[in-house]
């Protein structure tokens, strides 16, 4: 990829803000044609700057008023007929849907989860059902969002 310029910082501003713009929309604020707009977001979508498109919805709307962020600690001992307990992890935290983002971290803990689930019986199925039998976990350490501040996917570009 090469060097991003005004416009292409730009570009990614506007369409982090709103993904549906159109092109004439975002050309008339970024001061090109409606087809130099398309070229750009075409590369930038090719080079993988542009990742996807979501719709992204409030999880209190579907009926999700839960969040916690988990500090996870798994086992630092292997045998060698075992996977590697940060693979097995890994692999596991793809399925469990309550987990919409996951950190793997430097220091004491070994991974950051963030959860979001209906309610407190929900969040306690999740620990005692899932997340503790796991076999690599060795410990977590909970904090439950009060209040989102500031919440956003846009990126500083």
């Amino acid at each position: 990829m090469h060097a991003l310029d005004k416009q292409d910082r730009l570009i990614l501003q506007l369409l982090q803000a709103d993904g549906r713009a159109t092109y004439e929309q975002i050309a008339e604020q970024v001061s090109l044609s409606p087809s130099a707009v398309l070229r750009r977001v075409r590369r930038l979508e090719e080079s993988g700057v542009v990742d996807r498109y979501v719709a992204l919805v409030r999880p209190e709307a579907v009926g999700l008023g839960l969040t916690a962020y988990l500090n996870v600690r798994l086992e630092k001992h292997t045998e060698t007929h075992k996977r590697n307990p940060m693979d097995l992890f890994r692999a596991s935290i793809q399925a469990w849907p309550e987990v919409v983002e996951c950190s793997a971290l430097t220091g004491e803990m070994d991974y950051l989860l963030r959860v979001v689930v209906a309610d407190m019986a929900h969040y306690s199925r999740f620990i005692m059902d899932t997340l503790l039998k796991h076999p690599s976990v060795q410990d977590c350490k909970t904090s439950f969002v009060l209040d989102r501040v500031k919440a956003t996917t846009a990126v500083p570009v």
